[in-house]
């Protein structure tokens, strides 16, 4: 440590004078020959062990007029905490300890930076009264500071939420895949961070939230929730950002993932008791630019519909499907965009056919809810499990109906075929905007024409979207260009509605979700055209002639029945 502003003479007087040392370690210090030409006598002091660094304060305090102080803890006024940007008082190793009506004591390392004081001066405002802190301490003094606003500001947060979050302390870690909490660990289970994560998990739960997402910006800790496929900021919820690595490290430990690791993505899982309930949490942290970014997705297993029944289809395709989920082989696909429901309708059709003289097998990445009597398998990439290698595995297990989580690659999908051709029933998902795209999707998979109108069932595609609150319906005459739609599609409705907004939905007007769909079935007319490689066009120009009725038909016979609104049919699906 160089001691800026003191020559060699003065130092080496102030030294004699205050007897922090012998005369003769100061001799065997200045005989001893300097590391190079710019070292200064302080520094080879340091070197040849004769002075400490607390000792060299002592000389700089000295010098300087100045008391020497050790930051102890406890010692200073944690309400000045918010007197100086915290990053900028860290660069500059000064900390504010007491304030006497317009005197400001504050702790500094280096009392010679002449620009740190100026600028202390102009932050402040205040007449300074200086003292002489090691850097270390004032480090540590600043985390002090920062650790008793951070749990001030979790509290306030905390009892501005108030009767939203109950239980908070009583949140129960069910499963998790460690036991031991030290060092870093130790820091994620302070009260504060734990407080703070079980809040925003019971939160989430008791909103009906589908996920969370965390997000550390360059300015701010951003928490946000999915509620009815929307996500929401609750501005209650505003954590400072230096709690951003303790959260994520909290959410780590309780989902068994490293968390000396923040340089990859990881995904992982575990389960809460929350009043009363069982709840799965699937957890997904990835590197960002400004720190690791966590959602974490709530799986309600109380919430999970029974058969097709519980699932609010039109009486069209509720027919329809019930029929396809009865066959005894062929393949049953499910289509839409992340988070649109598909894993639900699947489950509830084995929900439907699920007996004990079936053997009804799955495949999913990952598994989303533990289903009775029928056995699941869950994909495992690192051990070499796929979903290829998984479903040639089930083909020798004597399945007669399997589900495969999603048909992503060629080889998965010709394995799929397969199955369906060698006599068993098939479901799985399909990323594909509506049902018929997925005929041309699986061709240029790979899969033959002619194999997939062998073996294809029928498409379900699916939407979701918000449901008007029962609370603040309220009813009103279609617009004219609603008018014409109905007229087009002959369906009947002498007023739609809408919701106004109130305390249960938050002032959105809606509250929870409900399914649109589209069910392509195919015939074997449709079979031919399939085994010929239709395009696209042509194929919906077929379908058409055959009364096949596009997503957009069944979203308006929901906005007829006062369900949902124009304008979330708008939202997510193509209105021709």
């Amino acid at each position: 440590m160089n001691v800026v502003g003191l020559s060699h003479t003065q130092f080496e007087r102030t030294l004699r004078e205050s007897g922090l040392v012998s005369a003769d370690e100061l001799q065997r210090g200045l005989d001893a020959p300097p590391a190079n030409d710019h070292e200064s006598l302080s520094e080879r002091l340091l070197r040849v062990g004769v002075l400490d660094e607390e000792a060299l304060l002592k000389v700089v305090a000295i010098q300087n007029g100045l008391p020497f102080v050790r930051l102890i803890p406890g010692l200073g006024d944690s309400n000045l905490s918010d007197l100086l940007d915290k990053d900028w008082a860290r660069s500059r190793s000064v900390l504010p300890l007491y304030r006497v009506h317009d005197e400001l004591t504050c702790a500094i390392a280096d009392p010679t930076d002449l620009f740190t004081i100026d600028a202390l001066r102009r932050l402040t405002g205040l007449k300074l009264r200086l003292v002489v802190v090691s850097a270390a301490e004032i480090a540590q003094g600043l985390n002090r500071a920062n650790d008793s606003i951070t749990e001030l500001m979790v509290d306030d947060m905390i009892r501005e939420v108030g009767d939203e979050v109950d239980g908070i302390d009583e949140l129960e870690l069910v499963d998790s895949a460690i036991d031991e909490i030290d060092g870093l660990e130790a820091k994620a289970g302070t009260s504060p961070v734990v407080r703070f994560v079980n809040a925003i998990i019971l939160k989430s739960i008791q909103g009906s939230a589908s996920d969370i997402h965390i997000e550390p910006d360059e300015s701010e800790l951003r928490v946000r929730f999915r509620i009815d496929g929307v996500l929401r900021m609750d501005e209650k919820i505003r954590p400072p950002l230096g709690l951003a690595p303790a959260i994520v490290s909290r959410i780590k430990i309780m989902s068994g993932l490293d968390i000396a690791e923040r340089r990859a993505p990881q995904d992982g899982r575990m389960r809460v008791n929350a009043s009363g309930r069982a709840i799965d949490l699937r957890v997904s942290i990835i590197p960002a630019y400004c720190g690791e970014k966590v959602v974490i997705r709530i799986l309600d297993r109380n919430s999970m519909m029974g058969d097709l029944s519980a699932l609010g289809l039109s009486p069209l395709i509720h027919e329809g499907l019930a029929e396809q989920v009865q066959q005894p082989n062929g393949v049953v696909l499910v289509t839409g965009p992340t988070g649109s429901g598909k894993t639900t309708t699947l489950y509830s059709a084995l929900a439907t056919i699920n007996s004990l003289d079936r053997n009804i097998c799955t495949v999913e990445d990952p598994t989303e809810y533990s289903l009775p009597i029928i056995n699941q398998m869950q994909v495992n990439e690192r051990a070499g499990l796929t979903f290829a290698s998984a479903l040639r595995a089930l083909l020798r297990q004597d399945p007669d109906v399997m589900m495969v989580g999603e048909v992503r690659d060629e080889e998965t999908a010709k394995i799929v075929i397969e199955a369906a051709l060698t006599g068993h029933l098939v479901f799985s998902t399909l990323h594909t905007n509506d049902a018929i795209a997925a005929i041309p999707r699986l061709v240029n998979m790979g899969v033959e024409s002619y194999l997939l109108a062998a073996a294809l069932n029928s498409v379900l595609a699916q939407r979701l979207v918000r449901r008007i609150c029962e609370n603040c319906k309220i009813e009103e005459a279609p617009s004219d260009r609603l008018r014409q739609l109905f007229d087009e599609r002959e369906i009947k409705a002498d007023s739609v509605a809408r919701g106004e907004g109130c305390k249960s939905c938050s002032q959105m007007g809606y509250s929870g979700r409900l399914g649109i769909h589209e069910l392509f079935t195919i015939d074997d007319e449709l079979r031919d055209v399939i085994t010929q490689a239709a395009s696209l066009t042509e194929l919906r120009r077929i379908a058409k002639e055959k009364g096949h009725r596009q997503l957009a038909f069944d979203g308006l016979l929901k906005v007829a029945s006062c369900e949902t609104s124009f304008e979330e049919i708008m939202r997510v699906a193509e209105i021709k």
